[in-house]
This record gives C-alpha cells, structure tokens and sequence, in this order.
C-alpha cells in the first residue's frame, strides 16, 4: 500500500524587507505568486532575497503596479540589496516570483492582461 504524501511548495523563497541591504521587518513568501503592490508589502519593499533549487526559477520585476510597464527578469537565485532605480532609473513596484521559466511571451500577456497564471496565488 502506498503512502499520501501531502508537500506544501516550498520553493521559491522570496524573502522581502522593508529598508535597503536586507535590513529592516521581512516577509517571507513561497510557491508561485505576484505582489500587485510593493508599497502595500511592510512599509514598501527596498531589498530582496529570492532563492529556489530550480534554476529556472523566474523573478520578473515591474515598474509600475499590477505587472504594468517596463520589466526585468531574473533567473535563479538573487539578491538585492537596493530595489530603488533598479529597472533603468525606475523603481520597482510590483513583481511575479515562480519556480516556472517565464517566457517573455508569458510575461507579456501577464503585463496586457494583468492576470497571473492559474495556480498563482495574488498578494
């Protein structure tokens, strides 16, 4: 007879904070998700941690809210000890974190629409 494993995702790890160079009240969030707002994270996200064992794994960061203007994306693990002016001259304010390699045509749509994939949790 076989064993019912029940795992929670636990990968990526996206670890926020509240002041630059990590310091500051954190978050921790795992699984696939999007953050609509960074401001209404803490006092406003201005440092990260993102960490999975995939190394696929996709951090997308977006100037604007709602995963709306210009973005970069990251691949694998990174950390940031300072968010502001980070996508050439722009902050970032929402951002999509996924143990899944995002394609640029994902990200698009994502962008258009403004709607994550299914089985995204939104935040």
């Amino acid at each position: 007879m076989r064993k019912l494993v029940h795992a929670s995702q636990s990968y990526p790890r996206l670890t926020v904070y509240e002041d630059e160079n990590y310091r500051g009240r954190s978050r921790v969030y795992t699984g696939n998700l999007g953050i609509r707002n960074t401001d209404a994270i803490l006092d406003g996200i201005e440092s990260l941690r993102f960490f999975s064992t995939n190394s696929n794994a996709t951090l997308v960061l977006f100037t604007r809210t709602r995963f709306r203007g210009n973005f970069r994306v990251l691949r694998g693990n990174h950390s940031i000890s300072d968010l502001e002016d980070y996508i050439n001259g722009n902050d970032v304010e929402s951002l999509i974190s996924t143990n899944q390699r995002l394609t640029l045509t994902q990200i698009r749509n994502i962008r258009s629409s403004g709607d994550l994939p299914s089985g995204y949790r939104l935040i």
